[in-house]
């Protein structure tokens, strides 16, 4: 017999590394929003982690195992948590979380989450240490 599954976390882990209001221009016609704005956001708020991390650019090279949990309306606050997992020579790897908070209610739900992988480059685009 199977495991049973985990339950999803009654909170937030990590520091918040973004908050935006999902808008109509990022919906499709149900009023869901795409999938691929939300994992931008998430990018994004890795990125800034990753970046203050390194001290330098930093470029995004993977992302490990999303699951799309709930739906993210128009209206709904969505907020990206980050924590820091790991450091190697040039790489971080950053577990990013995004939660939402329905404009309808007070509930606080987690939607998605991922595993980020960015890399320090320089000027030149090109990989170097991070800086420790």
């Amino acid at each position: 017999m199977p495991a049973p599954a985990s339950p999803l976390p009654a909170a937030p882990t990590g520091e918040v590394v973004i908050r935006t209001l999902a808008m109509p221009a990022v919906a499709n016609a149900n009023g869901d929003i795409f999938g691929g704005w939300l994992l931008s956001q998430m990018d994004l708020g890795g990125a800034i982690l990753a970046r203050n991390t390194a001290l330098s650019r930093v470029t995004t090279v993977a992302i490990d195992g999303m699951s799309f949990l709930n739906p993210v309306n128009v209206g709904d606050t969505v907020s990206c948590y980050a924590s820091l997992i790991s450091i190697g020579r040039t790489s971080m790897k950053i577990s990013v979380e995004a939660w939402v908070h329905h404009y309808a209610n007070k509930v606080e739900q987690r939607v998605t989450a991922g595993l980020f992988t960015y890399v320090a480059i320089d000027d030149s685009g090109r990989p170097h240490p991070v800086k420790r």
